[in-house]
């Protein structure tokens, strides 16, 4: 089901302060930037929240102008399927995709799982990402982070064995994911598994840049593999599956949670496992996300949790599990 009506859209670039610093392979941040799209008739509003992304080509202002060229099509009566058809997948299509499906949640007084026919969202455990850094740092970190059950360690090439061991001396007891970032070369990519196998690590992101996805072809590793920056839309998953045993569905690379559904249900048919996945951001991003958990082995929207301010409300986290939004936040 989709709402058309005659919509009008603001747009606005909001900040949030992180909890420290954020780094991964590609670099450091202490602030969320986010672009975040509102679509009202008036009386019914509905918001979404994207984060531009340098890595896909994406700045906060072209973003910011692809979404505020909607404007029009909107104002005409134009839907959430037809901005998903004049939009490519990307943080952009994100935000109004999302505006969109709140936008019909509360002019129909429905919640958005009842509009896509869907079961209520459960609390899931949710992944804490642990930044990149020396492995004393890392080790400590994790030392701290040990009472959440599931823990994503951001790793980085060189020096990568003697990080993940420390996580593992830190949190003995929490399972653990690894994210590479691309960091890894195929020189290094055995002795890095290797050193995860040995740490009890279930799943390891995006290795390899993803130029060079072909060599996980012949690789081969005894710990599934998960595509990020390689993944996006739900074209392109044939190929995928013949390289990677999972895929990370973030819906600022879908373009939205319409196409996020239909990638879920494409990975699932072809035997992929599905982490759904988040950039950092607030619980207004989180928020549509926590509808792909249904189809996921591995939840990794922890972005409201590593900053220092978030939404109001805010999604609710307790005992390292993430619940469905409220119907102020989101949906």
């Amino acid at each position: 089901m989709q709402l058309m009506a005659h919509l009008s859209l603001t747009v606005s670039i909001d900040r949030f302060p992180i909890a420290g610093r954020f780094t991964i392979s590609r670099g450091s941040k202490t602030q969320a930037v986010v672009v975040t799209a509102t679509v009202s008739d008036g009386v019914h509003s509905g918001r979404g929240e994207c984060v531009p992304y340098a890595r896909y080509g994406e700045t906060v202002d072209n973003v910011a102008g692809l979404i505020g060229a909607q404007t029009k099509r909107l104002s005409e009566g134009a839907g959430r399927l037809e901005i998903a058809s004049a939009m490519p997948a990307g943080a952009a299509r994100n935000a109004l995709d999302c505006a969109l499906w709140d936008y019909e949640a509360r002019a129909s007084g429905k919640r958005v799982w009842e509009l896509a026919e869907m079961a209520k969202p459960r609390p899931v455990t949710t992944c804490y990402t642990l930044s990149l850094g020396e492995a004393g740092a890392m080790e400590a970190s994790a030392r701290k982070a040990a009472h959440y059950p599931l823990l994503k360690v951001k790793l980085g090439g060189d020096g990568d064995a003697e990080r993940i061991a420390a996580v593992r001396r830190g949190a003995p007891d929490a399972r653990l994911v690894v994210d590479a970032n691309e960091a890894w070369t195929q020189d290094n990519f055995k002795a890095n598994v290797s050193a995860c196998e040995a740490a009890g690590v279930e799943l390891i992101e995006q290795p390899l840049p993803a130029s060079d996805d072909a060599a996980l072809e012949t690789l081969g590793s005894p710990i599934p593999l998960c595509a990020d920056e390689s993944a996006h839309t739900s074209d392109g998953l044939d190929l995928l599956a013949r390289r990677y045993q999972a895929v990370n569905i973030k819906l600022d690379k879908t373009g939205g949670l319409t196409e996020a559904l239909t990638m879920a249900k494409a990975a699932g048919d072809r035997g992929l496992e599905i982490m759904v996945g988040c950039m950092l951001a607030s619980s207004l991003a989180m928020a549509p996300a926590t509808l792909i958990t249904p189809y996921a082995r591995w939840v990794d929207l922890d972005g409201p949790l590593l900053l220092a301010a978030d939404r109001i409300p805010p999604l609710e986290y307790q005992d390292g599990k993430i619940r469905p939004p409220h119907r102020e936040l989101w949906g």
